[in-house]
């Protein structure tokens, strides 16, 4: 049995406590314990929630390549991930006691040629999605991730990958299968259809409007607005030439980011911390998305990946019989996020860690 003593932080803020663990769960004191951590700041195991586990620069990786992003992110703080569509089965990974919980949302669905080469299953007819949603519900963790824009060669900028009436029939089907639909999107004018039809979150999210904000905070739905890898932007317009509208649209959107993630938290939008890791972004840097959440404004960017997004997403923070999934930071990450840069002590089911 282990003993932690420390500040333990929280949705109500801090409590100095004592925490016993055996068996990998949270336990009631018990004799013998011996004590782990004397002091220091306790956090909830950190989320991603918007992560690739399985997808690398070139695309797909091999498991043990997948298996060394999951450490990464383990050693990291990150104890829990969503991993937000992947073209590796990360199955294996889930049995495993070493590596964060992952859940699955198995493949990205869109159209061809219409978002990144061999990642997605690709659709010849949108009739097809809800169908292809029903299979990716029963094949994943309890999420589908949508396809929702991405740029149409044609038009020369982005454009919505779906007619509005086949979002419906989809995100229904998610819902009777007993899953949640989240879709990237980058532009504006794919929003309004995914919202109305019920989608339970948003991917990137950058050309939110303050209407669609709005309507988002009343139905509940969520943004994980990936601010890192929106700071890529400017390089995917530098190398946009051949389509200067849609270049421009999205140094446009880069510009904005920020600004939309303190609307949306401004307007009581559920916002959560991902980083997109596994393309153009390495995995680990979940202490760079809370920095910049908290930049942008965003209140809790702590709790945004921790304690806030363990309850979204069915999990629990620190009490008697959840697993004992927990991060020791020297210095208070309320006061500044790049204390999470520095982790003193990773517990992952009870195991501790030291990065």
């Amino acid at each position: 049995m282990h003993r932690l003593r420390g500040t333990l932080l929280g949705p109500a803020g801090a409590d100095e406590v004592e925490l016993h663990v055996d068996g990998g769960v949270f336990v009631d004191p018990g004799v013998g314990a011996d004590t782990l951590v004397d002091g220091g700041f306790l956090v909830p195991g950190l989320v991603d929630a918007h992560c690739h586990v399985g997808l690398g620069p070139d695309g797909a990786v091999p498991l043990d390549e997948a298996v060394g992003q999951a450490e990464t992110d383990r050693d990291a703080g990150t104890l829990l991930i969503r991993d937000c569509g992947s073209p590796v089965d990360t199955r294996p990974l889930q049995g495993r006691a070493d590596l964060p919980e992952i859940i699955r949302a198995g493949r990205h669905l869109g159209r061809p040629k219409r978002y990144i080469p061999g990642l997605a299953v690709e659709l010849d007819d949108p009739a097809l999605l809800p169908d292809a949603v029903r299979q990716q519900a029963r094949d994943g963790d309890g999420w589908v991730k949508l396809i929702g824009d991405w740029i149409d060669r044609e038009v020369g900028d982005l454009a919505p990958v779906w007619p509005d009436d086949v979002l419906v029939a989809a995100i229904d089907a998610a819902h009777a299968e007993g899953a949640r639909a989240t879709a990237h999107v980058f532009g504006t004018d794919a929003l309004a259809g995914l919202i109305s039809a019920g989608i339970d979150c948003i991917e990137h999210g950058t050309g939110l409007t303050d209407d669609l904000i709005a309507e988002m905070a009343r139905r509940g739905t969520a943004l994980v607005p990936t601010l890192i890898n929106v700071d890529n932007f400017p390089g995917i317009a530098d190398s946009a030439r051949r389509f200067p509208t849609y270049a421009a649209h999205m140094r446009e959107l880069h510009a904005g980011a920020r600004d939309v993630v303190r609307r949306a938290a401004e307007a009581g939008v559920p916002v959560y911390a991902g980083t997109d890791a596994g393309g153009g972004i390495r995995h680990g840097r979940i202490a760079d998305e809370v920095a910049a959440l908290h930049a942008a404004g965003v209140p809790d960017a702590l709790g945004a990946a921790s304690w806030a997004a363990r309850a979204w997403l069915g999990r629990p923070a620190v009490e008697l019989g959840a697993q004992a999934d927990l991060v020791v930071y020297r210095d208070d990450p309320r006061a500044d996020p790049a204390a999470l840069r520095h982790p003193e002590l990773v517990l992952l089911r009870g195991r501790p860690y030291r990065p």
